[in-house]
């Protein structure tokens, strides 16, 4: 166990550990309590306008009962934090952001809300529970619920006779869904969640894991690949960005930066020797001259290599051959194409 967001968090569970969960998740099927995720909701005739205004993406992409990536960010162009949007209906939005950020986004939100706008920070009032993998449909048809839906979309169900939303998204790469129960119902959905992955060989997972399996994949962490001082353009999310609206926060500075050009961005690197690299090493050319940093860094349990998510001058590109310094150490990596593993979502 260990401290995340302000929450005591499982890093990994008895009897398993990172390596045994993080395959049971690419494989089969793996259960996470990820119940420190904020919750929050926003409801009000002009619900859909007022978002699209505080947020980058665009909500009119989306239909009722669909979910959106997307992030909230300073009029600078700082991300405060990026996050999961989930449309009701035009008038009320139920949203998932990450857990040390939630005060930030309520308040942030409720201080540019017009009258009839109601923003209700309801973090502690809901669990979060991420069943992911191959088999993670299965296990769901296993307890008498249709969840044939598309990509991003969610539904109103019942699961072990309690009330949940059923979201098809997920932060590992696989197949998978998040459900989200009141919280005096979550002890007894994931009970019998985890009941029903035992036929499918599943595993209860931890941080651990969910980390390396979002690495792979290249999904970013915020404090890590965005956070206040890394733009969404910065951290190759401008695909999270609805260009063609008129306005949102940040968006001046956001549209100087993609058409000024980049000073770093995001790029992935696989380690060519056994060197692990890790958040704030020194990414170096051929000269030892220092070209970026790590943002994240891990050994993947899927490659059997280390790889790591790094900020890097525009210049260099996929293919490249750069070093990482690794505590005095020179290990050598080539920059390479995100995802690292292919991707099941859909």
């Amino acid at each position: 166990m260990a401290d995340f967001g302000g929450w005591l968090m499982p890093i990994e569970y008895p009897g398993s550990g990172v390596l045994a969960e993080h395959t049971a998740v690419r494989e089969r099927v793996g259960l996470f309590d990820v119940s420190h995720l904020g919750k929050a909701s926003v409801k009000g005739a002009a619900a859909l306008d007022f978002l699209n205004q505080m947020f980058t993406n665009d909500l009119n992409r989306i239909a009722d009962s669909k979910a959106q990536y997307t992030l909230l960010c300073n009029p600078d162009g700082g991300v405060i934090d990026d996050l999961i949007v989930y449309r009701n209906s035009a008038d009320d939005f139920f949203l998932i952001p990450n857990a040390s950020n939630t005060r930030d986004v309520v308040r942030t939100l409720v201080e540019s809300a017009p009258a009839g706008i109601a923003v209700t920070n309801l973090h502690e009032e809901f669990a979060v529970l991420a069943l992911q993998g191959p088999r993670a449909h299965d296990v769901i048809a296993s307890l008498g619920v249709e969840a044939t839906m598309e990509y991003m979309a969610f539904a109103h169900v019942v699961i072990s006779g309690c009330d949940v939303i059923l979201c098809r998204t997920g932060y590992t790469g696989e197949h998978g869904y998040e459900i989200v129960p009141r919280r005096n119902d979550a002890q007894q959905v994931w009970g019998a969640l985890a009941d029903a992955m035992k036929p499918f060989d599943g595993l209860v997972c931890g941080l651990g894991a969910r980390d390396t399996l979002r690495t792979e994949m290249g999904y970013p962490l915020h404090g890590h690949e965005l956070s206040l001082e890394i733009s969404p353009v910065q951290a190759s999310a401008g695909w999270a960005i609805g260009w063609k609206k008129e306005d949102f926060r940040g968006a001046a500075v956001l549209r100087s930066q993609r058409e000024a050009g980049l000073v770093r961005t995001l790029r992935a690197l696989k380690s060519n020797d056994r060197g692990i690299p890790r958040a704030g090493m020194q990414v170096l050319n051929s000269e030892g001259v220092e070209i970026g940093v790590v943002t994240s860094g891990t050994f993947s349990p899927s490659l059997k290599v280390g790889i790591a998510l790094a900020l890097l001058n525009p210049e260099f590109e996929i293919g490249d051959q750069v070093s990482i310094d690794i505590r005095g150490r020179t290990s050598s990596a080539t920059i390479t194409t995100l995802p690292l593993v292919p991707s099941h979502v859909r």
